[in-house]
């Protein structure tokens, strides 16, 4: 581990020593704590973003796929249905 230095305002630092006390825990411990909750909660955000990212690709290439086969193949026309034996006219 390594050590770090940090400036705050005195009423900031107050608090901290206060609220690591009220948790059991240190101000460095807390601040840590307080860090590495931060990068894993960006760390899960770039990768849900990233993860989008490639859905909306994937999303938009099918489309794209999809568009291109529908304007490829002829329209179909359907034919009158012939009225069935028997059946009322």
């Amino acid at each position: 581990m390594k050590n770090l230095t940090i400036t705050v305002e005195d009423s900031v630092l107050e608090w901290a020593r206060i609220e690591a006390a009220r948790r059991g825990t240190s101000v460095s411990r807390m601040v840590g704590d307080f860090m590495a909750e931060l990068q894993q909660r960006e760390d899960a955000y770039e990768r849900a973003y990233l993860a989008w990212r490639t859905d909306e690709r994937n999303w938009q290439a099918q489309a794209d796929v999809q568009a291109r086969a529908r304007s490829a193949s002829p329209a179909r026309v359907d034919a009158p249905k012939a009225a069935k034996p028997g059946g009322a006219a």
